[in-house]
């Protein structure tokens, strides 16, 4: 009896490895079927600055002007002052 079982088993197992061999095989046909699309372009996600992937690339930032004679004027006040208090 344990002779029989022995050989069913192995039946199943065998059968059940080329399935898989058979269904493994579909699958690489099917990837090899679709178009390869590997361009750069279509990688690349941009992140905004609330963490939010997108594909557009997100707009340039605006630079804040500033009068440099004024932050200049600024910062010779604050080394008159620290070194009157020396």
């Amino acid at each position: 009896m344990s002779k029989n079982q022995n050989t069913f088993i192995k039946k199943q197992k065998a059968e059940l490895r080329k399935r898989k061999q058979k269904e493994k095989f579909e699958k690489k046909l099917e990837r090899k079927t679709q178009p390869k699309d590997g361009s750069l372009d279509n990688m690349i996600a941009y992140v905004d600055e609330f963490g939010n992937f997108s594909d557009t690339p997100p707009a340039p930032p605006i630079e804040k002007k500033t009068n440099s004679t004024q932050s200049n004027q600024n910062r010779v006040k604050t080394n008159q002052n620290f070194r009157n208090h020396e």
